[in-house]
């Protein structure tokens, strides 16, 4: 199928969302959990991915359909990754750094995604044939080195303390001694948009879903840069602009391989 039309429809769904998700912001909506209390879920999660399926399955009824919130449903060689809001801890405090990401695979093969921020209306896109943000073509590209750059990551979360224990927090220390900057803003998707744009250099992260970064990935690639990792299989995950010298990084020994 026509990869310039399963974007159109990626754009379409992450778009019909954000009418909705502009209102309940700074709502202090109520919040439930899932996993546990640092997995926050809202009735926004819920509906915003009902209202992306609905476009997906009314312009591409043969298609799989793998959402965060409404797991998996519907069969065909097109599957379509879905996060309704990445970011629902951002987004339920009222900080602006959440997205809607949505990407689509064909044969096991990412083609399209979107990566829509409905408060700033960035939106992110990319196909097999570029990337680009609110159209303008990207190139990732920035620092060539840790003390010249900025780091986005979430590492360590309460998962890698309890796994990794003092060992995550001597990583962690050993991020903060070797780069410029260190930011944790949350929301994996919007984080890699970000690399892919030049507007940061590097991002990293565990136990990401393909519905966080499946889209992510395929943007940071087809600006330049480079990806690491499995998007579409649970894990973790390298992002860094074009011309970042990995070698010489300290995330070098924690780079998927």
């Amino acid at each position: 199928m026509d990869v310039t039309y399963l974007l159109d429809i990626a754009t379409e769904a992450a778009r019909a969302a954000g009418p909705r998700l502009r209102k309940a912001f700074r709502s202090r909506p109520e919040v439930s959990t899932k996993r546990d209390f640092h997995d926050p879920v809202t009735e926004h999660d819920r509906a915003a991915e009902e209202t992306i399926r609905a476009v997906i399955s009314a312009r591409v009824p043969e298609s799989m359909i793998v959402g965060e919130e409404g797991g998996t449903s519907g069969s065909g060689d097109l599957v379509w990754y879905i996060d309704p809001i990445d970011g629902t801890a951002n987004f339920a405090a009222g900080l602006p750094f959440f997205c809607v990401s949505i990407a689509v695979a064909a044969r096991g093969e990412l083609v399209a995604g979107v990566v829509y921020d409905p408060v700033r209306e960035d939106e992110f896109s990319a196909s097999t044939e570029g990337a680009w943000c609110n159209g303008t073509p990207l190139r990732s590209a920035g620092a060539t080195r840790d003390r010249e750059a900025m780091l986005l990551s979430s590492y360590p979360t309460p998962a890698d303390l309890e796994a990794d224990g003092e060992e995550a927090l001597r990583r962690y220390g050993r991020f903060l001694e070797s780069f410029s900057a260190v930011r944790r803003p949350g929301s994996a998707a919007l984080k890699l948009a970000h690399v892919a744009a030049g507007w940061s250099d590097a991002a990293y992260g565990t136990r990401a879903h393909p519905w966080d970064v499946a889209a992510g990935a395929l943007l940071v690639r087809q600006a330049g840069g480079v990806y690491l990792g499995d998007p579409l299989v649970q894990g973790s995950y390298l992002a860094h602009v074009g011309g970042f010298d990995l070698d010489g990084s300290v995330l070098a020994e924690l780079a998927p391989r």
